[in-house]
Parts: structure tokens; sequence; C-alpha cells
């Protein structure tokens, strides 16, 4: 096990995670309508979406990579659809009226994950991220074979991981202070934000 790749691993995955975007906005606002566990488990599907892309960069799948950067077209227009959707649907939600109503179920949170996780797929830039980041290292001199390659993805994970644990938990602390009407107006502004940047993409993939 090299703890080095590994840390670098955790690095980035913090580094890429941080920037507010659309699936940061989008856990914050699910932290504040439906707790803490539902704005971690939409954090982990970006984080797993991640790992996957980096994993394929890593590895220097030139095939799968270049297969799906020449859709980039389509996977902008899929995502700015889908970020549209998901804005709209979170502006006319209406907040949980009690606690009770804001447990996660099993199905919710699933949809959780998998939006975030197909949100994330839909962004062809993230494996070009990927791509330079490992470039500029030169995984390539680090080690033989693929464990290089394992270890600082795995980090990424975790790095991802772990920032989606932080923004979820610091969210969460904010929910018992928020009142109904207040909560009504989190999910209009979420809602606008994330319909904007699926609007962008649109933008991108049409222009």
């Amino acid at each position: 096990m090299d703890i080095s790749l590994l840390l670098r691993g955790i690095l980035i995955g913090l580094s890429l995670a941080a920037p507010v975007g659309p699936i940061g906005v989008l856990t914050i606002r699910r932290t504040l309508a439906h707790g803490r566990l539902t704005g971690f488990v939409s954090g982990m599907g970006t984080a797993t979406a991640d790992a996957l892309y980096g994993l394929i960069g890593a590895l220097g799948l030139t095939v799968i990579s270049t297969a799906l950067t020449s859709q980039a077209f389509w996977l902008r227009l899929v995502g700015g659809l889908f970020l549209c959707y998901l804005g709209a649907r979170t502006f006319i939600s209406k907040p949980a009226e009690s606690a009770a109503q804001t447990r996660s179920t099993r199905a919710g949170l699933l949809g959780a994950y998998t939006s975030a996780f197909v949100l994330t797929l839909t962004n062809p830039m993230t494996i070009l991220t990927f791509a330079g980041i490992f470039a500029g290292i030169n995984i390539a001199q680090l080690n033989t074979g693929y464990g290089a390659a394992v270890w600082l993805v795995l980090g990424v994970f975790v790095g991802s991981a772990l920032w989606w644990l932080g923004l979820s938990w610091a969210a969460s602390l904010l929910r018992a202070k928020l009142t109904a009407h207040v909560l009504v107006w989190v999910n209009r502004v979420s809602g606008i934000i994330v319909i904007g940047f699926g609007l962008a993409a649109l933008a991108l993939s049409l222009g």
C-alpha cells in the first residue's frame, strides 16, 4: 500500500468536490429537506462517478474515454435537461411539515444516489480533468502495474466522500433553526440555481 498515493488522491478528491456546483446545491437542499443521510447519499453518488471516471483516466482506457468525450453534445444535452427537471421539482416542492416527514426511505435514498451519479456521469469534462491531473503527476512512472492507479482512485473516492460528509453534516446543523417559510424559499432559490446550471449546460451543447 502506497500511503503517499492515497493521500494525493484524497487531496484531489477534496479539491474536485469542493467547488459549489449543481450537486452541491442539491446536496444542501436535500439535507435541509430530508436530513443528513439523504444529503450524504447524494454526495456519494457523485463520489462514485468521480471514482469511475478517475479510474478510466488513471488506467489510460483511451477507447472508453474517447467514446465518452465524442458524445459530449448528447451528454451535456441530457445532463442539462435533467438539471432543469430537478430544478423545477425542487422549486415547486414543499418542505416537510414535521420531523417524521423528513425520514429518509430506502427508495428516497436510492433516488438521491442515482440522480447525483447520473448528473456527474453526464459531465464529459470530468474524465478530461482526471486525465490531465494524472498526466501531470506522471502516474505511469509512480509504480508498476495497476496498483498506483487503484490507490490513487481510492484516495479520490475517500476525499470526495469526506467532503460530502462534511457538507451534509454542516447543512444538517441549520435544519432545526429554519422555519417552514424559510425552507420554502430555500427550495425556490435552490431550484432557480439548479435550473440555471441546466440552462448553461444546454447552451454549451447547442452553442
